[in-house]
């Protein structure tokens, strides 16, 4: 055995001599629940942080979209037939059955989505929620260090994107007059909160660069 196996072999064994160092507690019994922080407790403070005592439902539309906006029945099939592998809401709706059925599913899929575009009423079923706190640290202490990410029916996910393409894309890229979405970063390809700050970044900077100091102090 030459020296360059001995040293290859020598590093495998010390590369997964790590990785099982790094993967033990995992091995044994999985994640643990921190301390305290039950689904009673999560439940109690996302409601209290994300309830709004001044909401008051919204009056009910008054105008209706032209034909032209709704969903067809390809269009509802091409929903399905792309729909890739995810996390199945409080329907447990799977991806792969709504997939595997989409030339059934097609038409009856696209008559639900005009009526609720139409209507301007989202069904009730599709707001509902399985809220799956992910740890924002190593080791969570208290509910605040748990991030809440709330998983909605697949079909609810379907009609909402195309909402953001049909009307919210259409609406940033060719504004109504009088408006003006130039600093816009949300709903597009390539905005993020990370552009949001360097252009203000490079708007602070063209400023103190090109005016005096005394134009830039309150």
């Amino acid at each position: 055995m030459t020296l360059r196996h001995v040293n290859t072999r020598q590093c495998a064994k010390e590369a997964w001599a790590k990785v099982r160092q790094l993967t033990k507690a995992r091995s044994k019994g999985g994640p643990q629940d921190p301390a305290g922080i039950t689904a009673h407790v999560l439940n109690s403070h996302y409601a209290a942080v994300s309830t709004d005592s001044r909401y008051r439902t919204p009056p009910a539309k008054q105008t209706a979209p032209t034909p032209c906006q709704y969903v067809t029945e390809i269009e509802g099939f091409h929903l399905l037939d792309r729909l890739k592998p995810t996390a199945a809401g409080l329907d447990n709706l799977p991806a792969w059955f709504l997939r595997l059925g989409t030339p059934v599913f097609a038409a009856p899929l696209a008559l639900l989505f005009n009526q609720s575009i139409s209507a301007g009423i989202v069904p009730q079923q599709w707001k509902k929620a399985c809220v799956k706190p992910l740890p924002k640290i190593a080791h969570p202490t208290e509910p605040s260090d748990c991030r809440p990410i709330s998983i909605t029916p697949i079909l609810s996910r379907l009609l909402e994107r195309r909402i953001v393409r049909a009307f919210i894309y259409p609406a940033i890229q060719t504004p109504p007059h009088g408006l003006n979405f130039a600093d816009q970063f949300a709903f597009r390809s390539t905005g993020s909160t990370d552009a949001a700050l360097i252009t203000m970044l490079h708007t602070i900077s063209t400023m103190l660069d090109t005016q005096p100091l005394s134009e830039c102090s309150p």
